[in-house]
């Protein structure tokens, strides 16, 4: 008897906990239960702070993720994530820089497209999101795809419609890297500006594009003042000297004050195809060797600027030199206009800009082995560049095996190429196409893909892109 009423007792229980959950799901899916709750619900997940922006609500979290995916036992760290929630009827951009994340409320170009949410990731090792004490080991592509796909085994439960993976330079390669990692997670990748460097030691694209980029009369002015100031190297050292002592720079990763110099003016030309414009080149001082010193410091400081390889400036990218100097690979380029004498380095290896103590070794397979998936395996993925931008010298290519892919430039754009600079053709395309991967496109659009334009109104804040100016070594 004792025993049928326990089990009489176990069953009312089982039952009441079933309708708990029953109706718990029910209101999920009625909306009712507020989007913070379910999201601080997910095992791991905790908040920072939330930041109100007039129709979404904006979440930066973070969210305990192992060191090492392979050994998820072996400790764990911090990753911050932001959330901008829009609706979870809508569909889902997972948006990543490839570095810092940001935690003012941003829209990427496809979450404007789709009228929907986005997830933005903070590159692992990129402080906050590093491991204490860091094994740098730990830091490669495969981790960094596992990341993301974890955050998306967490959220999808939450954001039940179609994913669409983001990011523009570094944050392009991510997310291609997460596509070639993990083919079943996303509907669908849109990566912009994304550089390919398949044989790092073959880097003779770069030439051709700086023997041919923009105008004869603007490649002159830019070769005329990097030479002029690899030429007057003493007396603007001088001037750097000052200033490094005015804004307390110091040299120790690189090794010098002249190597941090070099670097910097060795940038220069790269730096101004990667962050300016044709219609630019005006303000380069015409006449290189009748200028003043402080016109061509100011030039050089404009564009790549003198404290990006002082250790305060390559802090803040250390995983990223890393990552260059073990997977990525890092562009090589010549200076035929400068005679060899005023080029005591050239353009310098990954490994001196990342501090001795953490050990480096290439390892030249990762990025063919990308490449070759991209080429036969791509599966709704579109990559965007923009015809003036270094970096797309060396492009992803999508070959024979690869479906409804697409590689797309955008005329006359830099390294801020987007859909919206496509020719109208282009444009119309890519945009259809993202609106179907994400599963919102109408019935108008499927049948006319000229008719496609983006779902959500441009907001002027929103959709401000947080390009910083980075040196042109990093993507």
């Amino acid at each position: 008897m004792r025993k049928a009423l326990r089990w009489l007792l176990a069953l009312t229980v089982l039952i009441g906990t079933l309708g708990t959950a029953g109706a718990a799901t029910a209101a999920d899916a009625a909306g009712t239960t507020d989007i913070k709750e379910r999201l601080l619900s997910i095992p791991g997940m905790s908040l920072v702070e939330e930041k109100p922006y007039t129709g979404y609500r904006f979440f930066v979290l973070n969210y305990t993720q192992p060191v090492d995916h392979h050994r998820p036992s072996k400790g764990t760290f911090q990753q911050r994530i932001t959330v901008l929630h829009k609706d979870v009827s809508r569909p889902t951009v997972f948006f990543t820089s490839g570095y810092n994340v940001s935690t003012t409320p941003r829209r990427s170009e496809p979450t404007q497209i789709v009228d929907g949410n986005q997830v933005s990731l903070e590159y692992r090792f990129f402080t906050p999101s590093r491991p204490a004490p860091a094994d740098w080991s730990k830091l490669d592509i495969w981790q960094a795809a596992s990341d993301q796909h974890r955050v998306f085994k967490a959220l999808k439960g939450i954001y039940s419609k179609n994913w669409i993976s983001t990011g523009g330079s570094k944050g392009g390669m991510t997310a291609t890297y997460y596509e070639r990692f993990y083919p079943r997670d996303m509907d669908g990748v849109v990566a912009y500006v994304a550089p390919n460097d398949v044989v790092n030691k073959e880097d003779s694209a770069y030439d051709r594009f700086f023997a041919r980029v923009g105008t004869k009369e603007c490649r002159d002015r830019l070769n005329g003042v990097q030479r002029e100031a690899l030429v007057r190297r003493e007396p603007l050292e001088k001037k750097y000297a000052a200033y490094a002592e005015e804004n307390g720079l110091t040299f120790t990763t690189i090794g010098s004050l002249d190597k941090a110099y070099e670097a910097t003016v060795l940038d220069y030309v790269w730096g101004f195809w990667q962050y300016s414009l044709l219609s630019d080149c005006d303000q380069i001082p015409a006449d290189a060797k009748n200028a003043t010193d402080d016109a061509i410091w100011d030039s050089v400081d404009t564009i790549s600027g003198f404290s990006a390889y002082a250790d305060q400036g390559l802090t803040t990218y250390t995983p990223y030199y890393y990552q260059a100097g073990t997977q990525l690979g890092a562009p090589t380029i010549r200076f035929p206009h400068v005679e060899k004498q005023y080029i005591r380095y050239g353009y310098q290896p990954p490994r001196n800009f990342v501090p001795r103590d953490i050990p480096m070794k290439f390892q030249p397979s990762a990025m063919r082995d990308v490449d070759t998936w991209v080429r036969h395996h791509a599966r709704q993925m579109l990559f965007v560049y923009g015809q003036n931008d270094p970096w797309g010298a060396e492009p992803f290519r999508v070959g024979k095996g690869a479906k409804d892919s697409y590689v797309m430039t955008a005329p006359g754009m830099n390294h801020g190429a987007n859909v919206a600079g496509l020719v109208p053709e282009q444009k119309a395309l890519a945009t259809a196409r993202i609106l179907d991967w994400a599963g919102v496109a109408s019935g108008s659009v499927q049948a006319n893909p000229q008719a496609a334009k983006p779902l959500a109104k441009f907001d002027a804040k929103l959709d401000k892109r947080d390009q910083q100016r980075e040196m042109t070594l990093r993507p």
